[in-house]
């Protein structure tokens, strides 16, 4: 016990002892702690839990301070660990997509700045916390962080899961969550919902052909908000899986895996 009031109980802190580059992390402390991840000071539920993320390129360890009421701050390191990321080459794009004109250009960066901008939510919901489920069913045809190449052009790390899946397939809410954005004509990712799950952590949704849910709406696990299709850059139906903990781009596959 550190400097603190010793009327008030430690409680042991839970966190991995290491994680891969993607991953969201879910931690449990005492529920009156003070928890900081590379500056951020996290919000922590009645709980005692708080979760992070960590980026595709993220290397060395994260450092965790915690404070709890009976301690002073108090540092847990979690090693990154490495993944290898291979290049996914997709052709067949529409080159307006991969280069376009400037006035494109200015609409795409206008667009993204949009859901930038909802991705600063923090939340106090804890869908986050549940056990993700698989907002379709399919075949993986694009995994987050490989290296991708339109038309021979190369662009950035996939951002997301693509799942595929029949024009129409209706997609499920992942978790509980309150709808943040929608927008069926985004110019790069077509109809666009974004699903804010809590604690800054929240899931993007692309190229749907039809959306079912308005800003503002709460979901739960397993509810209906759109259907595959192939909207904006795509090359045929299926399922963009984003996640995100604010800024940080995470892996959906290691959140469904997750113990």
């Amino acid at each position: 016990m550190v400097g603190g009031d010793s009327a008030i109980p430690m409680r042991a802190t839970r966190l991995p002892a290491s994680a891969q580059q993607g991953s969201m992390v879910l931690g449990v402390t005492h529920p009156a702690a003070l928890v900081e991840v590379a500056g951020r000071t996290l919000r922590v539920t009645p709980y005692g839990s708080f979760v992070f993320g960590i980026g595709r390129d993220a290397s060395g360890e994260v450092i965790v301070r915690i404070k709890q009421p009976a301690t002073g701050w108090i540092e847990h390191r979690i090693a990154i660990t490495p993944r290898d990321w291979p290049i996914e080459r997709i052709n067949g794009v529409p080159p307006a997509t991969v280069n376009p004109p400037k006035a494109i250009a200015e609409r795409i960066e206008r667009e993204q700045a949009r859901v930038v901008a909802v991705r600063s939510r923090d939340d106090e919901r804890t869908g986050f916390a549940q056990a993700f489920i698989w907002p379709v069913q399919g075949r993986i045809s694009g995994r987050f962080g490989n290296q991708r190449v339109y038309n021979g052009t190369p662009k950035a790390p996939h951002s997301g899961m693509d799942i595929a899946a029949a024009n129409g397939t209706p997609v499920k809410a992942p978790a509980d969550g309150v709808v943040s954005f929608a927008d069926p004509d985004l110019y790069l990712t077509g109809g666009t919902v974004v699903l804010d799950h809590g604690h800054g952590i929240s899931s993007n949704f692309l190229h749907l052909s039809r959306i079912d849910a308005k800003v503002g709406d709460a979901v739960k696990q397993g509810d209906i908000i759109g259907a595959v299709g192939a909207t904006g850059r795509a090359t045929g139906p299926h399922l963009h899986w984003g996640m995100n903990w604010f800024d940080t781009r995470i892996d959906p596959l290691l959140v469904l895996e997750r113990k």
